[in-house]
């Protein structure tokens, strides 16, 4: 089974990545393994000019990995935008039990919309709509929780997403 995606989604400055940062633990220690996948539309650069990976990507390697104890990042070249599914059938395996996207408004992902007032409005489809957090009433058929409401919205990532179990922990239970 493919590792689920859920959204969050809303205005640049609405509080997407802080709310996502306070979520994450919520779900750790309920024994959640997340990986996170962030759009960035303006473009980004991670890379250090004068380091050896930059050096290497500059001499014309498509993909650089740079490893160490516990870490690894990669740099690549990727022909067009990809898709989070793509992402995660590329370079995430199946011990993940959900990803966190950050974007993609307007793809099919189940999504957690974030509505601040004093950013304006954004216009919400109620498509896929799994809930609104906002600082201001909201009239939709999905449940509202305010902007501290974390416990409540890890809340609705895990029923909605149950964490499935490893086949080793489907040994240690048998």
């Amino acid at each position: 089974m493919a590792v689920p995606i859920v959204s969050f989604v809303g205005r640049s400055n609405s509080g997407k990545t802080t709310l996502i940062e306070r979520v994450i633990p919520e779900l750790v220690r309920a024994g959640y393994k997340v990986a996170t996948v962030k759009h960035a539309g303006h473009g980004f650069d991670l890379d250090t000019e004068g380091k050896d990976s930059w050096r290497h990507k500059r001499a014309g390697a498509s993909s650089v990995m740079v490893l160490s104890k516990g870490s690894m990042a990669m740099f690549a070249d990727v022909s067009d935008q990809m898709t989070v599914e793509e992402v995660r059938d590329r370079f995430l395996d199946r011990t993940y039990d959900l990803i966190i996207a950050e974007g993609w408004k307007h793809e099919g992902y189940p999504k957690i919309v974030i509505v601040r007032e004093q950013v304006g409005e954004i216009p919400v489809s109620t498509e896929g709509l799994l809930a609104v957090v906002s600082d201001q009433q909201i009239d939709l058929s999905v449940p509202l929780f305010g902007l501290d409401d974390v416990v409540g919205v890890a809340a609705l990532i895990m029923k909605q997403f149950p964490k499935s179990q490893s086949p080793l922990e489907h040994e240690l239970e048998a």
